[in-house]
């Protein structure tokens, strides 16, 4: 039987809140909160939860051959962590089953490597912690 490698890079950007020029020294809110958590409830709900529910499913069924690979930028890790910790508990239970790789990656899920190879290591390293 063939294999394949399923990755899922998971990833929710943090998003700024409407600043204009006349803002800057008046305000140290520079995101927008209200925003960043509605847009992670609902990816949680109709993302998160179910799609790993449904892998661990699959990994039980199959006696834990089929296998998967995530990559979490720490960045969503900080916001399930304030918000949702159950799903960073449903993601170490994929993890548990030992059918589950989590890769590295850039904390941030950017592109420093572009302009800064110093700044890319240092957020591989901030991601692997």
């Amino acid at each position: 039987m063939p294999s394949i490698c399923i990755y899922f890079q998971v990833h929710q950007p943090i998003r700024l809140r409407k600043f204009t020029v006349f803002d800057m020294g008046r305000s140290q809110k520079y995101f927008d909160d209200e925003r960043n958590r509605f847009y992670l409830e609902r990816i949680v709900n109709k993302c998160y939860i179910p799609a790993n529910q449904k892998l661990l499913e699959l990994i039980n069924k199959t006696d834990n051959e089929f296998r998967v690979s995530f990559s979490i930028t720490g960045v969503l890790l900080e916001q399930l962590e304030n918000h949702f910790p159950n799903v960073i508990e449903l993601f170490q239970r994929l993890v548990d089953t030992g059918s589950v790789e989590i890769f590295n990656e850039t904390y941030y899920h950017s592109l420093s490597y572009l302009i800064s190879k110093k700044e890319f290591k240092e957020q591989v390293k901030l991601h692997r912690k």
